[in-house]
């Protein structure tokens, strides 16, 4: 028998993963080439212009001067890149059943705890809720319609009243209709409310939760979403 072999993934390089991302957003914006061009061209002739006016002025110092502007340049485009990448993915996920999980769980940073999985699933349409603990409190995310998941929001809604009835519970519905949010405005949403509960408060919060979460295994999670092809890649 074959062995199996235990050698680490290669990692991609740093310009592996700038093509990468850059092949991802251009994807959904195709005159992304022409906006980084110009940034860069924009820079560098910013550069020498800045070489004519500070003396002394002379060819090295005019080269060092559009040299550093097409660095800046770069910079320039690469904040652009991101920025759009970020805009490509929500656009590749918007729609897709199980974005929400995604979006909780990799766009609220550290004062949020949320999983990537729903802690409801409508078995029938594979709507789903979802829930995300942090400053602001609990949120619970209806990903579908809001009159189809009202008895999933509001089983959630007893739980938290049961192990946390003093703090606030927010609901949010993501989806293309009246009440729902636009998947890109979601994690902006949570991060405006008020901050209501304290760091030990919501860790306890998130422990009764957990231990209240049963069943989950054999729920049907949403499918139609891998985050490892939809997530933009990020230079590191």
């Amino acid at each position: 028998m074959a062995a199996r072999s235990t050698a680490p993934e290669k990692r991609q390089g740093f310009f592996s993963q700038i093509k990468t991302l850059f092949t991802f957003t251009k994807d959904v914006f195709p005159w992304l080439p022409w906006v980084l061009i110009g940034i860069l061209v924009l820079g560098a002739a910013i550069g020498v212009v800045v070489g004519f006016l500070i003396p002394p002025v002379a060819i090295w110092s005019i080269i060092l001067w559009g040299i550093t502007g097409l660095m800046l340049g770069v910079l320039g485009a690469m904040i652009t890149l991101t920025r759009f990448a970020t805009q490509a993915m929500y656009r590749k996920l918007e729609g897709v059943p199980g974005a929400t999980g995604h979006v909780l769980s990799t766009g609220l940073g550290r004062s949020w705890t949320a999983s990537d999985e729903p802690v409801q699933v409508n078995a029938k349409t594979q709507e789903a809720v979802y829930r995300t603990v942090g400053k602001g409190g609990i949120v619970l995310v209806g990903e579908g319609s809001p009159s189809r998941l009202t008895r999933l929001i509001n089983e959630e809604r007893k739980k938290a009243d049961r192990v946390a009835h003093k703090v606030p519970v927010h609901v949010l519905y993501v989806g293309q209709h009246e009440e729902g949010l636009a998947l890109k405005d979601l994690a902006k949403a949570i991060k405006s409310l008020p901050k209501s509960i304290d760091k030990a408060t919501r860790v306890a919060v998130i422990q009764r939760l957990a231990s209240m979460q049963t069943g989950l295994a054999s729920m049907p999670i949403p499918k139609g979403i891998d985050p490892t092809k939809v997530r933009a890649p990020r230079p590191r």
